[in-house]
């Protein structure tokens, strides 16, 4: 199993960060992708850029990008410059937004919130040929950009039955956030049938988790279930998903996943301490 983590959005430096998760030999680093959040987000695509100059090895997670936010050549555009810049290392999470951080931001760009999952799927269908430079059909005329790149994987975010047949219709990658491993076992069936459907290969899993190991305060612990409720779980699913506790309690979290079909988890540590989580998360996967 592969494992990545995600950077601080604000208030340190995330190339900093990305060069610690590399030199301990983490798979990945991921950046959310906010315009109007519940709290400070660098932008995503300039966080990624930066690290990708600072760092040779680790590959550069979106998680995960709003597509619907922006015009879909101006995304393709960004993934592909980012694609070169960082010598093809970029895993592009995809999303439609949630309710989680409000309209604020729909507003701002003029996009109705109620089209994001239509626009998400629009967006997906001509994605790839505009990243590729090939010609795509974009508002009733052909575009083609300039210089293409390799489109990279695809990782469609969110745990519901839209997420589920976006992924199985347009992804490499399945990417749920705070669920159990007994809902990655029951998405990864509901995958197999839809890939059917589709004609397509089923798809990987990554699983993003909230972590907190070691000595962490209770308290901390219990303000970030609060959080995920604003997710839409219920108390009890945020405490299944939350890894906290030892390295080893980690790691048998991590081998739970596994055992569902994950084939990629991205620790998102909520504490202060994100060096150390870093080095915990990273002994943890030994033997995953």
């Amino acid at each position: 199993m592969d494992v990545g983590i995600t950077l601080p959005g604000f208030g340190t430096d995330p190339v900093a960060h990305a060069r610690h998760a590399e030199g301990l030999g983490l798979e990945s680093v991921w950046h959310g992708d906010h315009l109007v959040p519940v709290t400070p987000f660098l932008d995503a695509t300039l966080v990624l850029a930066a690290v990708a100059a600072a760092t040779g090895r680790v590959k550069l997670g979106f998680g995960v990008m709003v597509l619907p936010l922006r015009p879909v050549a101006w995304a393709a555009k960004q993934v592909a410059t980012l694609q070169h810049l960082s010598g093809e290392r970029v895993l592009l999470g995809v999303g439609s937004g949630g309710a989680a951080h409000g309209e604020a931001a729909w507003h701002a760009v003029d996009v109705p919130f109620a089209e994001r999952g239509r626009r998400t799927d629009a967006a997906l269908a001509v994605l790839p040929d505009l990243v590729r430079g090939r010609a795509a059909r974009v508002h009733g005329a052909d575009v083609a950009l300039s210089p293409g790149a390799v489109m990279p994987p695809v990782l469609v975010g969110g745990g519901g039955r839209a997420a589920l047949r976006r992924a199985a219709r347009f992804g490499d990658h399945w990417y749920p956030a705070f669920v159990p491993s007994r809902a990655v076992s029951t998405g990864v069936a509901r995958l197999r049938e839809l890939a059917q459907e589709h004609g397509r290969p089923v798809c990987g899993v990554t699983v993003g988790v909230g972590v907190a190991l070691g000595d962490v305060p209770a308290a901390a612990v219990e303000h970030r279930i609060r959080s995920m409720t604003d997710y839409g779980l219920t108390e009890e699913q945020a405490r299944e998903a939350l890894v906290t506790g030892s390295v080893e309690q980690a790691r048998d979290h991590f081998g739970r996943l596994a055992q569902a079909g994950a084939d990629r988890v991205v620790a998102m540590p909520f504490t202060e301490d994100r060096f150390r989580q870093a080095e915990l998360v990273a002994r943890a996967t030994v033997g995953t």
